[in-house]
């Protein structure tokens, strides 16, 4: 491990020292930061040209831009954004020069019915972008609100291939993965349940997100530790110029979220520091009582608890420093089924460093995060988990001309806990200290403005398996013609994590973690088990193609190969002593090998103009697994999947907005009941009078998934109304309606009962905001 970290250390030092005489070529580099003029918020994805030139760039997440390579001379800059009046500012470059400026732009008294300059198209043909859904607050906000506010979590289900579950405990399946193998940060920070038990919620607040990056397959290498996806989220750093805030209110949750300055930040320069913090809770289960008693006169059982605070600090010359924290809690009464408590906590930093002498940009960040759940039966003993951890990683980002190099270290530790009985009583338990280190570097690569190529390589050192993971990566675009690109991404991809669930369970309410398992079995399909990691290999080909009248076209085909799984054994009858030596390994260890493949097609159709926004979308994918013994298909296996989103404004000031969302989804796998029996477990071993012995029932089953769910659809509608109050104050009223023609889409059947339990029918609200 030392001498993998010293080569690290050396190859970091080799590319610093060589970017960097960038710096004195003979061309200059302007780079610099574009913020909000009210907020003095970073303004992400604005465009800045010299007029009459091709030397541009589009800012980053933090408001970052930087235009390398310019020949000295006086040029005319143009800063532009949507909604916000354009800058026109005239700067003379020098030979060898770094020039750093800042830019502020005043949100337009009215919005342009249309646009010329699109940093969306333009990022299109500069950008590989393949798998990857970035998204913003006011996308967010264009599907319906359901209980009155936008969610992450109800936008993420209408992405391309993504599978919710369901409205109740509800997972989200990207692409073939599960759970466990989908990452999620929060500025920097790894958080190990994003959702709510009540699957309309997520834990992030809408109004203090930036923007959410999420990667669906083929992200490069700068992301580790999971094979499936990414969801990188970022957010504000809290208004700098005045105290404002928002709170609201509905039948399902209540919001406060103040947001302020410390230090004022002054366009005439000087550092700044400012703090947001968001707080919101669901009294469903109350409330429920009262609004919602044709459902349950106990109430829906849901409750949850979110807080999230973050103080910035931001140098003169755009270089910063955040410290946050957040805690996030869930509970679940299923009455006569399951009690379910989690909670989730965590801090940390992350910074930003604009080297007065280089043309690098350098941030890091360094986070600590837990997560406890416990899940408790009717008739079983609990099932517990926790998973606690650091992460720290440094990143250099190196721009030359439209090229790009960026490179990083990470290191990371975490620790598990496990306990869990299966339906036969078989106790599989685990306490696991791991560290990982790795590194990797990337080279974005465009050729004459057609061939965009994005090689990108990660080395991955799992010290507590003493397992080392290369990890080649490769995205590239082609842009055919100005309106139409041909587009590749695919690598290798490992991760030491698994799920303390089977992918088998039909519903998936206990979300538990583990790493690499010592209690695995030790050949697979003939073969030897050499690792502990979970693998796999994405290939993903696709196109986009924007038509006219505002349309766009974006097609994918992939194929996920995930050649070693980890999954816990649901078949175990006997303990792992020497006793049972003559017993196979699938009937005697903790956890399974088994292999898989995922493979699909996504079609997003898009069409934005003026007032209407309307977004389609149809997924087909296919899910196989193996594990050693038989092929099946795990329940979340969707073939089918269409999500239609439609968005109007409306009003003479544009205040009324109503918006729709239809999902069509064909029906999950399900294992059938083929019968029932007395089942004694002998639990006084030979001894057991089976004679006078009272049995429990056993459940005779047919073939792993072999039968189908009804499909599924749903509708959601909501409206929106606002009135300005004053200057800086709007009052908002919103109604929305869950499954507005009351479907009865099938949650899961009580196999003793012979009872089917449905999702949630009809659920009206209307709530009220302001902000201030």
């Amino acid at each position: 491990m030392k001498h993998i970290l010293f080569r690290l250390t050396l190859l970091s030092a080799l590319f610093m020292l060589t970017f960097s005489n960038s710096a004195f070529s003979q061309t200059a580099n302007f780079r610099g930061f574009v913020y909000d003029k009210e907020t003095a918020e970073p303004i992400i994805f604005s465009n800045l040209i010299f007029k009459g030139t091709t030397y541009g760039a589009s800012t980053d997440l933090n408001g970052f831009f930087s235009i390398t390579k310019i020949p000295a001379g006086t040029y005319n800059l143009i800063v532009s954004y949507v909604g916000y009046d354009t800058i026109i500012n005239p700067v003379t470059i020098k030979d060898g020069e770094i020039i750093t400026k800042k830019f502020y732009l005043q949100k337009k008294a009215f919005t342009l019915e249309t646009f010329n300059i699109s940093a969306e198209k333009q990022e299109a043909r500069t950008e590989v972008q393949v798998s990857v859904n970035k998204i913003t607050p006011k996308e967010m906000s264009q599907v319906p609100s359901i209980g009155g506010e936008p969610d992450l979590a109800q936008y993420l289900q209408v992405l391309p291939g993504v599978i919710f579950t369901g409205d109740q405990g509800g997972q989200l399946y990207i692409r073939g993965g599960s759970p466990i193998q989908n990452k999620v940060l929060l500025d920097g920070m790894i958080i190990y349940n994003p959702f709510h038990s009540i699957g309309l919620f997520s834990v992030f607040d809408n109004d203090i997100i930036r923007s959410a990056d999420v990667y669906t397959g083929g992200f490069g290498a700068e992301y580790s530790g999971r094979i499936s996806s990414i969801m990188d989220i970022t957010t504000r750093e809290g208004n700098k110029k005045r105290y404002s805030g928002k709170i609201s209110s509905s039948p399902f949750t209540s919001k406060l979220m103040i947001e302020g300055p410390l230090k004022k930040a002054t366009e005439g320069g000087g550092g700044n520091s400012s703090f947001v913090i968001s707080g919101k809770t669901s009294y469903l289960q109350e409330s429920s009582k009262i609004f919602y008693t044709y459902i349950d006169t106990a109430g829906l059982p849901y409750n949850f608890n979110d807080i999230y605070g973050k103080v910035s600090m931001n140098a003169d010359n755009g270089s910063k420093l955040n410290i946050f924290g957040f805690n996030f809690s869930d509970n679940v009464r299923y009455k006569n089924v399951a009690d379910i408590d989690w909670k989730s906590t965590g801090f940390g930093s992350n910074f930003v460093l604009v080297p007065g002498g280089s043309t690098a940009l350098i941030d890091g960040a360094f986070s600590y995060s837990s997560y406890d759940i416990t899940l408790q039966e009717a008739n079983l003993k609990p099932r517990t988990s926790s998973i606690n951890g650091f992460n720290m990683g440094l990143n250099f980002t190196y721009f030359m001309g439209q090229d790009e190099v960026k490179y990083g270290l990470e290191v990371l530790g975490f620790r598990t806990n496990f306990d869990f009985f299966n339906s036969v009583g078989r106790n599989i338990s685990q306490v696991e200290n791991t560290t990982e280190l790795g590194g990797y570097i990337k080279y974005k690569k465009i050729i004459k403005t057609k061939l965009i190529i994005e090689p990108s390589l990660r080395l991955h050192y799992y010290s507590s398996l003493s397992e080392f993971s290369p990890e080649p990566r490769l995205g590239m675009k082609f842009n055919m013609r100005d309106n139409f690109r041909l587009k590749f991404a695919g690598g290798l991809y490992s991760q030491n994590l698994i799920s303390a669930t089977s992918d088998r369970d039909v519903v998936n309410l206990f979300y538990g973690f583990l790493s690499g398992p010592d209690n695995l079995q030790s050949t697979f399909d003939g073969k030897d088990v050499t690792s502990k990691l979970q693998k796999a290999r994405h290939a993903i080909f696709g196109f986009e193609y924007d038509l006219p009248n505002h349309m766009s076209l974006n097609v994918e085909g992939y194929i996920k190969q995930f050649n070693q799984l980890t999954n816990i054994n649901r078949d175990k009858l006997y303990d792992d002593i020497p006793e049972n030596n003559a017993q196979p390994d699938y009937l005697k260890k903790d956890y399974i090998i088994e292999n898989g493949v995922a493979k699909g097609i996504d079609v997003v159709w898009k069409y934005d103009n003026k007032k209407v926004y309307l977004w389609a979308v149809y997924s087909l994918g296919f899910v196989d697994r193996f594990d050693g013994r038989r092929d099946y298909v795990p329940h979340f296996d969707r073939r089918h999947n269409v999500n239609l989103v439609g968005n109007y404004t409306f009003g003479k000031r544009l205040d009324w907005e109503v918006s729709a969302r239809w999902n069509l989804g064909s029906g999950f796998p399900f294992t059938q009941t083929q019968g029932f029996y007395e089942f004694l477990p002998f639990t006084q071993g030979i001894n057991q009078n089976y004679t006078t012995a009272n049995g429990n029932l056993g459940i005779i089953y047919g073939d792993l998934n072999g039968g189908q769910l009804p499909w599924y659809h749903r509708l959601d509608i909501s409206i929106k109304k606002s009135w300005a109050i004053s200057k800086n104050s709007i009052l908002e009223a919103n109604g929305s309606i869950i499954n507005a023609y009351n479907r009865q889409n099938i949650f899961y059947f009580d196999r003793v009962t012979y009872k089917r339990v449905d999702q949630l029918p009809a659920l009206p609200s209307v709530g009220v905001s302001m902000t201030f």
